[in-house]
């Protein structure tokens, strides 16, 4: 479908006519972009700006046999955004005159007045080859040049002078514009993966393919795509994939420009739904966007492929980097000389070598054979010095892809060669890697195909399904790797000690494979294990631990993070889901390396602390023969005090005096404090002669949790937790546990766990003073309550989670628990405690839990008398919480 007829420039152009032509042509461009080809409107585009520069050359008394007027970077490719840059070069034969150094201020005002983001400079050819020379994006911009305005013969000689006294050989060009990329690469830490990426320079962006035919067009002189099919430095259909996907990303990034009104290449929340609706994937919300980004991921996973396999051709095909490195023939894997030794064959040829730290097919048919791709990855796997594909077979393989007719694991001999990868103690590493890399594991087992690039549109998920599965097995790889134990030393151990560490693998590959289709993914996943196991012909016991786990992934991280695992009954509830310390061992090294794998942001000491807690109380509830839960709470505590007691007699303090002061205390206390807090209280506590120096005030971290623990001792004080709430809120802490709780003479002795926003401890002297004279200024009325009133973040402004409050079973019958699910704004848990305040609640306990940009909180209250909520004071509070939040 043709699009109308765009506007046309007015005979003079003035900042008025200027700005309403322009303003025109933007609502054209977002009308004809329903439509036509992307192609057509960059190019139309760099048109219409060649229309508009060409009228004011004229307009502006500049049309001379001295000057030429040039468009440069990617305007001289001919091509532009709705607001991308204008680049542009005045080349002079003789020194300007004032009258044309006056034409060109004026020119350059008046298209910065026109809103237009133009750059410019003014040089001669000598200028241009010694600006080149020192700046590699210079000398890039000048291979792209394109004429304008100006005298003709002037740009062909300098365009033949360019050519001639290129400043930059092919060898140093590629190795400067290889730098350009890895830097850029790692300023966006070295993923495609990320929730908000930008369109243009993340790894395997726009910038990619650009790269990919600048190195080659220096080497080869040509401007043109197809000679480079015919130099044989890249196959028509790889031209035709990668011109495939540079129009889908430009396709993005123009849409995200229309929509974002400005040069905009991230693509930011904000943006994502309307881009998505502009691309024609159906009205703006979740579906739409994730549907949009898988298709973005497949598009950059391809050019990152396409990327590293042209620019490493170049380097060893056409620098000849390779010619001195030597050719190391690789032995066939123990099954595949297995196999050959069964029909016959002593020893079998081989069918790879090693260069460098590349791996190479000997021949180029080698992959006609399916179960040689999985034999090719178990070579590579024999090999821990190998860390990429040689470029020629990287083609070969992307090749035999193509062929496949039928899923890798139909073959009996692939599935045989897969499970011997996985039971391979470096087949995790790079082997695995690089299947993911080059989409083998899609092709591999059939359910990875629905998760390659699978996206989650929310702030928890950083990585798409398929990335996130990657990095889970690598990180659990890792339990076994020398260099990274010393991080995970409890993991490592107990995959160390595992006798099929293969299964913990399978659990991973497993468990999020469900992602994306409807229903539970933990449950679909299970089948998909079960049938994986059933196909493999694993020990029924064996596939029934990897279903299990896949069922039941999630289950130690929400029971760490959302139950109060000091309570005996908590742990007893595990236990009996767990069952054996086996399935404890394989779920507990799960999970750590799932949480790690999901977003760099979410793993902190405290988690790890929790976890590991759980992990030990289990382990020893399921040791024990038949175990009560209340003659485990009296065992607990008795050993708390007895440990805490020994420091505090270690101190200098008195037995007496300690009894005395235990004697006030509950024996939830004892139970839900380990026994360096309990001294760490204690000591403290002893050395108060008089109410008039309370309150308390404790910041530290006693137990070596990696966290900061808010200690308060004060008199019984109205909604103590609605104030400390505020103020940790007020100085941009946030609590991710909370336990309040009285003594038996009239004081309250509450402990926070505290982080700061990025996960951290509180360690600056200054601030923790800060917080210790604010709190102590609130609690004694000196000064009011913070407000709390912040604004809500960009990124949250996007979701729309809507708040709930459910009412949950409580053990103890006189208190309420009630979760709460809404939108993590500043200030939440001081809104919710502010609530109850008014509502005269007190607050028992909480445990804060933040996914993304969700909190799933745990409170328990009770009325102002102590007792459980009524059925009436339940619909207020729920009511008021939800009115506090959405307002």
């Amino acid at each position: 479908m043709t699009p109308a007829p765009a506007p046309q420039w007015p005979a003079t152009i003035t900042l008025a006519s200027g700005r309403d032509c322009l303003e025109r042509y933007q609502h054209w461009s977002a009308e004809a972009f329903i439509t036509a080809d992307i192609d057509f409107l960059l190019q139309h585009r760099s048109q219409f700006m060649d229309a508009m520069l060409q009228q004011l050359w004229q307009q502006f008394g500049l049309a001379s046999d001295q000057l030429c007027l040039f468009a440069v970077g990617g305007y001289g490719r001919g091509v532009l955004h709705p607001y991308s840059d204008i680049d542009l070069l005045i080349l002079y034969q003789s020194p300007l005159t004032d009258a044309q150094q006056q034409a060109v201020r004026e020119l350059i005002q008046l298209l910065w007045d026109l809103r237009l983001e133009v750059g410019h400079s003014v040089r001669n050819t000598a200028e241009c080859l010694a600006q080149a020379e020192a700046d590699v994006t210079v000398a890039t911009s000048l291979l792209e040049q394109r004429l304008i305005a100006g005298d003709e013969p002037i740009a062909q000689q300098f365009n033949l002078l360019i050519q001639q006294q290129f400043p930059w050989t092919s060898r140093a060009f590629y190795q400067a514009k290889l730098a350009e990329q890895q830097s850029r690469h790692q300023h966006y830490h070295g993923t495609s993966y990320n929730l908000e990426p930008n369109v243009k320079s993340s790894p395997g962006g726009l910038r990619d393919i650009q790269t990919i035919g600048w190195i080659a067009k220096r080497h080869f002189q040509t401007q043109s795509d197809e000679s480079l099919v015919q130099h044989g430095y890249i196959t028509a259909a790889e031209l035709l994939e990668l011109r495939d996907y540079h129009d889908l990303l430009a396709r993005i990034r123009f849409a995200l420009h229309l929509e974002a009104g400005k040069a905009e290449d991230r693509l930011l929340f904000d943006y994502q739904p309307g881009v998505a609706a502009r691309l024609g994937y159906g009205e703006p919300g979740k579906r739409s966007v994730e549907a949009m980004m898988k298709d973005y991921f497949n598009a950059v996973v391809g050019v990152n492929e396409l990327n590293s396999m042209l620019l490493q051709f170049f380097e060893q095909d056409i620098l000849a980097s390779h010619a001195q490195l030597q050719r190391q023939p690789l032995p066939c894997s123990r099954w595949a000389q297995e196999k050959a030794q069964q029909q016959g064959v002593t020893k079998p040829e081989p069918m790879f070598e090693q260069i460098g730290q590349s791996i190479a097919a000997i021949e180029d048919h080698v992959f006609n054979t399916p179960w040689h791709l999985l034999e090719f990855l178990l070579v590579i796997a024999n090999h821990p010095s190998i860390s990429h594909i040689q470029a020629h077979t990287v083609r070969l393989l992307r090749h035999a892809r193509t062929q496949l007719r039928q899923p890798l694991s139909s073959d009996p001999q692939c599935r045989q060669l897969f499970l011997a990868l996985l039971r391979h103690p470096h087949g995790a590493g790079t082997a695995f890697r690089l299947m993911h890399q080059h989409q083998l594991m899609a092709h591999y087992l059939p359910p990875w195909q629905q998760i390659v690039g699978q996206m989650q549109f929310d702030l928890f998920h950083a990585y798409t399904v398929d990335e996130h599965t990657y990095r889970l097995v690598r990180n659990i790889h890792r339990y076994r790797d020398a260099e990274y134990q010393h991080e995970f030393p409890l993991c490592a151990e107990r995959m160390a000690a595992m006798d099929k560490p293969e299964l913990l693998f399978l659990a991973a590959i497993f468990h999020d494979i469900a992602k994306g289709r409807g229903g539970d993914h933990s449950e679909l996943g299970e089948r998909d294990a079960l049938n994986f196991a059933q196909q493999h012909e694993l020990p029924p016991d064996d596939g029934a631990l990897v279903a299990w786990l896949v069922r039941h992934h999630l289950l130690m991280s929400v029971t760490a993070q959302k139950r109060d695992i000091h309570d005996p009954e908590v742990v007893k509830q595990f236990a009996e889901v767990v069952q054996t310390s086996t399935r404890l061992d394989y779920l507990y090294s799960l999970t750590v390396a799932d949480i790690r794998a999901t977003n760099s942001t979410l793993w902190n000491n405290w988690k790890a602390t929790l976890l590991e807690n759980l992990y030990h109380a289990t382990k020893q509830f399921l040791a024990q023969n038949k175990p009560n839960a209340a003659t485990e709470m009296r065992h607990r505590i008795h050993q708390h005090q007895a440990h805490a007691m020994g420091l505090l007699l270690s101190a200098g303090f008195q037995a007496q005096a300690i009894q005395e002061l235990w004697g006030r205390f509950t024996a939830d206390y004892f139970l839900r404090h380990q026994p360096e807090q309990i001294a760490w209280h204690s000591q403290h506590i002893l050395l108060v002669q008089s109410d008039e120096q309370l309150p308390l005030i404790l910041l530290g971290d006693e137990n070596n949790q990696g966290t900061t623990e808010l200690f308060i001792y004060h008199l019984e004080h109205e909604h103590l937790f609605a104030a400390v709430a505020a103020v940790l809120d007020s100085q941009n802490l946030s609590i991710h546990d909370a336990q309040i709780l009285a003594t038996r003479d009239g004081y309250v002795m509450d402990t926070f766990v505290v982080l700061q926003h990025d996960g951290q401890p509180l360690t600056d002297s200054r601030h923790i003073e800060s917080l210790k004279q604010q709190l102590h200024d609130v609690l004694r009325k000196r000064q009011p309550v913070p407000s709390g009133q912040r604004r809500l973040p960009r990124r949250l402004r996007n979701f729309n989670v809507v708040t709930k409050v459910d009412f949950v079973s409580e053990r103890n019958p006189r208190r309420t628990a009630f979760e709460l699910v809404a939108l993590d704004r500043p200030g939440l848990v001081a809104r919710v405690a502010k609530v109850m305040q008014t509502l005269d609640l007190n607050i028992l306990a909480a445990k804060i839990t933040t996914v993304g940009e969700q909190a799933e909180d745990l409170f328990i209250v009770t009325s102002r008398r102590n007792q459980a909520l009524t059925h009436e004071q339940k619909q207020q509070l729920r009511e008021q919480i939800i009115t506090a939040l959405d307002d």
